[in-house]
């Protein structure tokens, strides 16, 4: 019972300090996981994929893997019911202020100055996000272990340095994001990335 209640209070914090969507949610995931050992950053690298690539909101997306993988079905509902239930709680209170809440010059100025701090929390969460998967951080088998003093893990930044430069083509640009999270699963699956 006491672990639900942690799994409801941990994404209830989330959701209600992570102003900007899914990916605000990554820096306090991150430090989630240090906390709570319910996952890694590996783990996290791999449930924003996941996230990213089905459909829903990344965040709620996360907070039900987090959930079902700590408690199962249960874990997955509270979890979840943690992240969304500043928001709803939020958007009840809102509602019944909505028009002069609109016209607010101080509600106006709070989220201006929200705006740059959401952006460099995506920001530090895109950085963390990159360092986690350009860089070498495997374990190298005996006969590699010349290779000890590599910085970057080279077929993750080829496969990314492959799809900016695909992103820079007006034509490829045009094309859904998910033709090239579904290209670059299969180049993983082949190159065992």
């Amino acid at each position: 019972m006491t672990a639900y209640l942690r799994l409801f209070y941990e994404f209830f914090k989330t959701g209600l300090f992570a102003v900007g969507g899914g990916l605000a949610t990554i820096p306090f995931l991150q430090n989630m996981g240090a906390a709570t050992g319910w996952f890694t950053d590996a783990d996290l690298t791999t449930m924003i994929a996941v996230s990213e690539s089905t459909p829903g909101p990344m965040g709620v997306n996360m907070a039900t893997y987090v959930g079902f993988h700590t408690g199962g079905l249960p874990g997955a509902v509270i979890a979840t019911l943690g992240l969304i239930t500043p928001s709803i709680i939020v958007i009840l209170i809102i509602a019944g202020f909505l028009q002069k809440f609109r016209q607010s010059k101080t509600v106006d100025a709070v989220f201006h100055g929200l705006r740059p701090a959401s952006t460099a929390l995506i920001a530090a969460a895109g950085l963390s996000v990159a360092k986690s998967v350009l860089m070498f951080h495997k374990v190298l088998a005996p006969e590699q272990q010349d290779a000890k003093y590599q910085l970057f893990y080279w077929p993750s930044v080829i496969l990314a340095a492959a799809v900016f430069l695909c992103l820079q083509h007006k034509k490829l640009k045009k094309l859904h994001p998910i033709v090239f999270i579904g290209i670059a699963a299969v180049v993983g699956v082949v190159f065992r990335l």
